[in-house]
């Protein structure tokens, strides 16, 4: 396509300010950061360290390893969230600098503003909620900087799971009824996409962190990583089936048709947003009939030198590259913004039984080929020769 028709078709499309970008990415790194590593820690790494055959001196090293990235995830997710309010408050405001947005006296008057007519709540309220919320969250994971709280990493991490999903999920609570259920899914499926994404991306970079650690680990430490990529490796699985359903829902609603994907200002940073999610299936397709395989026949096999070099060397450099196109992720979600249906002056998009039916057939399908991967990894496994661990 020219350029002079691309621009026709993309005028609708609005850029959005640097300050807009800086402030969406950086809020999604605090939510991955805090989401990320509590659900983490306590479905993979906290279990993993329980485990009879991890030795306490590893236990006591990845645990403060863990404590230490979680206080500064905790950092990050207050100055994120602040900035994200002042975000709110310049977005609101009608033409409101960015910087004038970040003085006190103006969020308070945001978020003291009364709730418009029909809403059940303010939605100044409503942010002012989720905000209190996220700075009890922030304060629980900052306080494992104090050395008698870092012993307690466990109970901070356990309370501040929730806490972390609340910020998110309060958020979204409509200030007024949504007006039909299409509405309501886009609500509910939103949510599942920014969970589940920040559960994925958010542990893999906690997991990066703490086989950053290597170098004080013990010789057995092999076996104790390959239980948490494991473990890790269902989590990953997970999300990636939450991402797909909720994203092709989300797509669907703001997109028309396929061209729209190229000819569209949404499309086009929407198909560069799904191309980088594509590398890091492709990553975590490679993790689990590659990588996973080998990490279990040097496992049966007491390799312990090629079990420490796969689970704490070659395994992290992958998860490296996959939380780099995360970061990379995170950084094109601000520019998908409006809707390419608006731009191309599309229909807007309606659910009927036969949308509903296909939705429930990709889901079982979904969920089908993900069994299909884990029970493939596991023959591969299986049937690895032993020169394949070296």
């Amino acid at each position: 396509m020219h350029t002079a028709s691309l621009a026709a078709t993309t005028a609708g499309y609005v850029m959005p300010q640097a300050w807009r970008i800086l402030s969406k990415t950086g809020y999604f790194l605090g939510l991955s950061g805090a989401i990320g590593a509590t659900v983490t820690y306590a479905t993979t790494v906290r279990p993993a360290l329980r485990a009879p055959q991890t030795s306490p001196e590893d236990t006591v090293v990845l645990r403060r390893r863990t404590a230490a990235y979680l206080a500064w995830a905790g950092v990050v997710l207050l100055v994120a969230g602040y900035f994200q309010l002042a975000a709110r408050v310049a977005r609101a405001g009608k033409g409101t600098p960015f910087g004038d947005a970040l003085a006190p006296d103006r969020i308070l008057d945001f978020l003291q503003a009364p709730a418009a007519k029909g809403a059940w709540i303010a939605q100044g309220t409503v942010y002012l909620v989720q905000n209190a919320v996220l700075v009890v969250t922030a304060a629980a994971l900052t306080s494992l900087f104090v050395p008698a709280v870092r012993r307690h990493v466990d109970a901070v991490a356990l309370l501040a799971l929730p806490l972390s999903l609340a910020v998110t999920l309060i958020g979204a609570v409509p200030a007024t009824k949504p007006a039909d259920l299409d509405r309501w899914l886009d609500l509910v499926f939103d949510q599942t996409h920014i969970v589940s994404g920040t559960v994925w991306l958010g542990g893999l970079a906690l997991l990066v962190a703490l086989a950053g650690t290597r170098g004080r680990l013990g010789d057995g430490a092999g076996l104790l990583w390959a239980d948490v990529w494991r473990r890790f490796s269902l989590v990953a699985m997970v999300c990636v089936g939450a991402v797909t359903v909720s994203g092709l829902w989300l797509s669907w609603k703001h997109v028309g048709a396929v061209s729209q994907l190229w000819t569209t200002g949404y499309g086009i940073a929407l198909s560069v947003k799904v191309l980088l999610v594509l590398g890091l299936v492709a990553a975590g397709a490679f993790n689990q009939f590659r990588l996973m395989p080998r990490i279990v026949h040097a496992r049966r096999a007491d390799d312990q030198s090629s079990l420490l070099h796969l689970t704490l060397r070659h395994f992290p450099l992958v998860v490296w590259g996959e939380v780099a196109l995360g970061v990379a992720v995170l950084a094109v979600m601000p520019f998908i913004s409006g809707s390419a249906r608006t731009e191309a002056g599309s229909a807007k998009a309606v659910s009927s039984t036969t949308v509903f039916a296909s939705g429930a057939a990709l889901v079982v399908a979904l969920a089908v080929s993900l069994y299909a991967t884990a029970k493939a990894s596991d023959a591969l496994a299986r049937r690895t020769p032993t020169t394949a661990a070296a």
